[in-house]
Order: C-alpha cells, then structure tokens, then sequence
C-alpha cells in the first residue's frame, strides 16, 4: 500500500530563511552596483520585509481542496 501524502507548508523558520536569501541576493546585487553599503542595506532591509509579508500571504491562500483520509469535516465553512 501507499503512503498517504503529507501536506506540503513551509514551516516558520523556513519562509525567514527563504525570505532572508532572497534578501541576501539583492542586498548584495545592490552593493555590487552602487558600491554603497547605506544604500544596499536599505534594499536588503526593504526586501526582506517585503518578501516575508509576501511568502506569508501566499501561504495563507494555499487552502487544500479536500480533507487527508482519516480528517474530519469542518461543521462551517469558516474553520
């Protein structure tokens, strides 16, 4: 038999760390360019920020289409 599937989320520390390396990324592209580090630490900071709340709410529309087996049903559509 197979193995039931697991959801796929991304845990906390996952989405900062993500959103941390992308950060990264172009905090460093940032510097490489204008070779101001006042300057590529704002867009490090700005992207972060950015790419945080933006992870979040991706994740936060990622709803599963039905219950795992074994799940019980919600009684409101809300929950």
């Amino acid at each position: 038999m197979s193995e039931p599937r697991q959801r796929i989320t991304l845990k906390p520390g996952e989405l900062v760390a993500l959103a941390g390396i992308i950060a990264v990324f172009i905090g460093l592209i940032t510097l490489m360019v204008t070779r101001d580090p006042v300057i590529a630490a704002i867009a490090f900071g700005a992207t972060f920020v950015l790419d945080l709340v933006t992870l979040a709410m991706l994740m936060l529309a990622v709803t599963p289409n039905r219950p795992a087996d074994g799940e019980r049903q919600p009684e409101t559509l809300n929950d």
